[in-house]
């Protein structure tokens, strides 16, 4: 699939405000106003000035104003996100009209075509505040990681939280499997090779397989397939649009896609065994990590060598503690069976993954572990 994803469900889907209020009898004018619309997959109102129904000034998710229609609103509500947009760009008149209307900005097009594309989109898909998102990374291999974002992501759709599980790792089997799910409809990340620019956070979701109450974003099990860091950036800056809590399983190699990932989190976790050889590798990924992602923590899984603590393999890595994670007998055979890491609500690891995000919905893992 190329381009960008831009057409999210009718009115009426989770999440979906409608499109924005257009205002202007310039028909060359309105024209690049719908393209521009289209192209962020919003369906706008159009009008010549305020609009008859009631309310329909003041609950339109966005206004644009054309520079002929500015006169006929002076003394209209005042209200925030209304846009004056023309393509005269040396009118001086535009900016006394921009102050009587109590515009935000004023607008040029061609040139403020891409920034007005994002802000429609945004209007039309009701953004609020971002996905906390967490990137879950092994110290070496085998180390659990897969098993930990999986956790994360069944336990924060139990409690409620709009999630997305995506699996950063091509190398790593795919997550979907791990979930029991890979026969499951939905689009895997082949799709989204070569997405550019922006992606509709709606379509997106309502794309994936819905696994456990979340969706997943895994690959399949055709030729490997590399992800380029546009797409990358492009695809999870949509999922954390949805708000809600995004995972992300990512790689140990630190290339394009992953850089593009790790400037998103918000928090990353990164899994140790807690043996010397384990934490020697695990010092190289941190190191390597730790150039892009602020917020690195260590979360130590046992059992211990000897003379070895949790606490003493943070203070190894230079890392904070975010927590132990617990050993939880049977999981091999309950994933065989078909039951996810972290579906059993009172089994350690599902304990651990409800307090971490206790923890950090609240904003209480500023510097602390898991308690």
């Amino acid at each position: 699939m190329g381009g960008v994803m831009a057409s999210d469900r009718p009115p009426g889907t989770e999440g979906r405000r409608g499109g924005p209020l257009i205002v202007t009898e310039d028909e060359e004018l309105l024209d690049d106003l719908l393209r521009l619309c289209a192209a962020a997959g919003a369906e706008p109102e159009v009008c010549h000035g305020v609009p008859d129904r009631k309310g329909g000034w003041e609950s339109a998710p966005l206004i644009l104003v054309g520079d002929d229609a500015a006169p006929r609103l002076l003394g209209s509500a005042r209200r925030r996100g209304v846009l004056l947009v023309g393509r005269d760009q040396d009118d001086p008149g535009v900016w006394q009209a921009a102050v009587e209307l109590g515009a935000d900005h004023v607008l040029r097009l061609p040139d403020a075509e891409p920034w007005l594309v994002d802000r429609i989109a945004d209007a039309a898909e009701g953004v609020g505040r971002p996905a906390l998102t967490v990137g879950v990374i092994g110290g070496r291999g085998g180390a659990g990681a897969s098993t930990l974002a999986c956790a994360l992501a069944v336990t924060a759709a139990r409690s409620g939280q709009r999630t997305m599980l995506i699996d950063g790792d091509p190398l790593g089997g795919g997550l979907d499997v791990l979930l029991g799910g890979e026969q499951a409809d939905g689009r895997r990340w082949p799709d989204f090779a070569a997405s550019r620019g922006r992606v509709a956070g709606g379509a997106l979701e309502e794309s994936l397989p819905r696994l456990h109450q979340l969706r997943v974003l895994s690959w399949d099990r055709g030729d490997s397939v590399v992800i380029p860091g546009e797409a990358m950036r492009a695809v999870l800056a949509a999922a954390r649009r949805r708000g809600g809590v995004v995972v992300v399983d990512l790689p140990r190699r630190v290339d394009d896609a992953v850089v593009e990932a790790l400037a998103q989190l918000d928090l990353g976790l990164l899994v140790v065994p807690a043996e010397l050889r384990a934490v020697a590798a695990a010092n190289r990924v941190a190191s390597a990590v730790g150039m892009v992602l602020r917020d690195l923590r260590a979360v130590v899984r046992g059992p211990y060598a000897s003379g070895l603590d949790e606490q003493w393999v943070a203070d190894a890595l230079g890392l904070p503690l975010a927590g132990e994670l617990p050993v939880e007998s049977g999981l091999l055979e309950a994933q065989e069976g078909g039951a996810p890491p972290g579906s059993a609500p009172r089994g350690p690891l599902a304990r651990f993954c409800t307090a971490f995000w206790d923890q950090a919905l609240a904003g209480g893992l500023a510097g602390g572990a898991v308690s």
